[in-house]
């Protein structure tokens, strides 16, 4: 099946379309998918038409990612599993491999691969700097992992504490920002820390109840940019303002989102803000912002003989610099993408100048095709359901076509009567459909009373023609449980 067909059959007037055939070379639709189209759905042909990405532009962009096809083994099958970990940009793995073997050597030395090595990691740090709009190089850390990072950060934060204070949190947050400030109130840094609920009817949080939690002992508020279960974006601006009226830190965790649009440390005026290169098209490994004048005066975990200023003192042991050439090569390729739809951007984010402005078209167009991508997802079109109308799946959170800009394209559901690791099996041998089902190390399934969610989790080479393949193995999962 190919996009024009699903624009075709978007866009179509008020007759309904007869059935159609279309191929589909993968080994999960063992060669033919028959798909039937029926009645239109306008709303989501002009999502496709006014998107970002045409077939030819996202063609490329799937070119620029070496198993966006096919897995290691050659088996054609859609990647829906990103939030876990997303694919590799092509980039990024011949930069890292590059980096790994011509700077090989540590830095401080006075020979060129020395040399070579400090240079690489300065450009990588000033790649996440432009990435994220913050005011130099300096301010950007890196480490293991998100959770590391938000380790050693709660540790600093908790030697300036009595023991009075509270740090707020949310219940759709992943325990990489959970389990550092509870460590905190073990250790009796802090009295409590407070959980803002959720409405699980829509899964955005209740900021009300959120605001109430906040006072004047509050010394962190901690939040996601957007839910790793239920994706919700978090209105991280508002949530900004209140621990500002506090004089609380505001730490943002954009693990999740940081792949899905931009992100603006100086806009969001957040304190500290976290994110891993493995969820952003390259390998393990995490980089947090910290603003300049905090990652000085704090005091984190360090060795005696490690330098007293930032951002050294924050990082334990020797820097992969492979890895910060590896970022660097993801903000090259999507520079490459904003050139690709720059016509479109024309005195646009004035306000940005350089690769800043260029990362910041890129993400926007990427935000703006993942949107309808999540239509799609949801209503689906022709005679093929999206989640929200089959009658055994129950999706956890946003559904609401109009409310789309209110999360990212991740999406948690079960089947009635079915098992989840049955449907992740059948999705995976029906249709080529990669997933999985777990807790996501998120406290957001504990509201809704369950251990695990399947969840597909989108990104911008994902296409229509895989979201079709996913629906209509679903549409007959979940037909086959009726009785």
């Amino acid at each position: 099946m190919c996009y024009d067909a699903i624009l075709n059959a978007c866009a179509t007037s008020a007759n309904p379309l007869p059935p159609v055939s279309f191929k589909y070379k993968s080994q999960g639709e063992r060669g033919l998918g028959k798909i039937l189209y029926g009645g239109p759905r306008k709303v989501l042909a002009q999502e496709l038409m006014t998107a970002m990405f045409d077939r030819e532009l996202l063609s490329k962009i799937r070119a620029e990612f070496p198993r966006a096809e096919t897995d290691f083994n050659g088996r054609k099958r859609a990647f829906f599993d990103n939030g876990t970990g997303t694919l590799v940009v092509g980039r990024a793995a011949k930069a890292e491999a590059e980096a790994r073997v011509n700077c090989s050597a540590n830095v401080d030395g006075v020979f060129d691969e020395s040399k070579e090595a400090e240079d690489t990691i300065l450009k990588g740090r000033k790649a996440v700097a432009d990435l994220l709009n913050a005011p130099s190089p300096d301010t950007i850390i890196s480490g293991e992992s998100a959770t590391a990072l938000l380790f050693n950060l709660s540790y600093a934060i908790g030697r300036e504490l009595a023991g009075k204070e509270n740090v707020v949190a949310t219940d759709y947050d992943h325990y990489a920002n959970i389990s550092p400030w509870i460590e905190l109130e073990r250790r009796r840094k802090i009295r409590k820390v407070r959980f803002a609920r959720f409405n699980k009817d829509d899964g955005t949080l209740d900021m009300e109840y959120l605001k109430g939690l906040i006072d004047n002992k509050t010394k962190v508020v901690a939040v996601t940019a957007a839910s790793n279960v239920l994706g919700t974006k978090s209105p991280l601006k508002e949530i900004g303002k209140m621990a500002k009226e506090v004089n609380a830190y505001f730490v943002v965790d954009a693990v999740h989102h940081i792949a899905h649009g931009p992100m603006d440390v100086k806009a969001l005026d957040c304190d500290f803000l976290v994110f891993s290169g493995y969820k952003l098209f390259t390998s393990h490994g995490s980089f947090l912002y910290g603003k300049k004048d905090h990652l000085e005066t704090l005091k984190p975990y360090k060795v005696a003989s490690a330098p007293d200023y930032a951002p050294k003192k924050w990082e334990w042991g020797t820097r992969d610099q492979s890895m910060f050439a590896a970022i660097q090569g993801v903000t090259d390729y999507f520079v490459w993408l904003a050139d690709q739809v720059q016509n479109r951007y024309e005195g646009s984010f004035s306000d940005y100048s350089g690769r800043k402005r260029s990362l910041k078209v890129a993400m926007n167009a990427v935000e703006k095709y993942e949107t309808a991508l999540s239509k799609i997802v949801l209503a689906g079109f022709g005679d093929i359901k999206g989640l929200r109308d089959m009658s055994k799946v129950k999706v956890f959170g946003l559904t609401d076509l109009k409310r789309l800009e209110e999360r990212d394209p991740t999406f948690a559901f079960k089947v009635e009567n079915r098992s989840d690791q049955e449907i992740v099996n059948r999705l995976w041998t029906e249709g080529g459909i990669a997933t999985r089902t777990e807790d996501y190390y998120s406290r957001a399934v504990e509201p809704y009373n369950q251990q695990n969610m399947i969840r597909i989790s989108l990104v911008h080479y994902n296409t229509p023609e895989e979201i079709s393949v996913f629906l209509k193995t679903l549409m007959l999962a979940q037909a086959s449980t009726l009785s």
